[in-house]
Parts: C-alpha cells; structure tokens; sequence
C-alpha cells in the first residue's frame, strides 16, 4: 500500500515561487520515491536567487544532501528542470548561448619573390627561392659551416 502527500503551492512558506502541486508516494518503510518533475522542480526552486539548498530542503521535509544531489544530476544532465515560471514562452536566462567558432580565413599565397628560405651561420645570412633542393640547401649548410 502506498501513501500520497501532496502539498498545495499556496502552503505556508512556499513563497519562492513553487507552482503546482507535488505529490510523493512512500512506501511502506516510509521511504519516498520523488518523481523526476518534482525533483526538477526542487532543483529549479534551489536555483533562484537569495534560496538556500537548506532552506528549500527543510521546506520540502528533505535532507539538504539528497537536493544537493539532485542539483549534480541536474548540471550532468541526467535530471530535467522544468521551465521557471516566470520565463515562460521566453529565452531562459540561464541558459548557455551557442558557441559559433569562425574559422580564420586562409592566408594570402604568397608570391615566389615572398616565399624564400634563409640560413643564417654567424653573421652570414643567404636567402635562397623555396624552390631550391633541399640537397642543394644541405651542401650551402654544409659549406657554411665550413668558413666558419
């Protein structure tokens, strides 16, 4: 056999904008089972601005952990909140925008007289076209190294 306790939204306390009302079945030891739309709710009340996780809890007849934990579920995504009250029909304000990532635009080719490679031993600076071997880049390193 279980129970049901209900509690009306117009119950004294319950001023922080708790809508509806919330039924909780208990089993025979007492234990109860909430349904996920309540806990949503709870979470959702333990979100606003100025309430407590130990004030909402006391007025629920929880233990602060169990909605503490509810709270985590919540930010993993595995328990939904319904929507506040008073975003209704509207963008919720704690909502995360999408993230659009621009890709940078390719660089500009750069022409044959830009493109070059440069070896640089002590104070000797050659510049050599891109295009140059790179056997060929290997010897002038080489001879180089030599001279020095």
């Amino acid at each position: 056999m279980t129970k049901k306790r209900t509690a009306a939204a117009n119950g004294a306390g319950w001023s922080s904008g708790f809508v509806g009302r919330l039924e909780v079945h208990a089993d025979r030891s007492g234990r109860r089972n909430w349904p996920p739309e309540a806990k949503g709710r709870l979470v959702r009340e333990s979100l606003a601005p100025g309430a407590t996780v130990s004030g909402v809890a006391r007025r629920h007849g929880l233990m602060p952990q169990q909605l503490t934990r509810w709270r985590r579920l919540a930010r993993q995504g595995r328990l939904a909140l319904p929507e506040a009250p008073e975003t209704a029909g509207a963008a919720d304000a704690g909502a995360f925008a999408a993230l659009v990532v621009a890709e940078d635009p390719p660089p500009e080719p750069a022409t044959a007289a830009e493109r070059s490679i440069e070896l640089v031993v002590g104070t000797v600076v050659v510049r050599l076209p891109a295009t140059t071997p790179a056997v060929r880049l290997a010897e002038i390193a080489a001879a180089l190294e030599v001279r020095r």
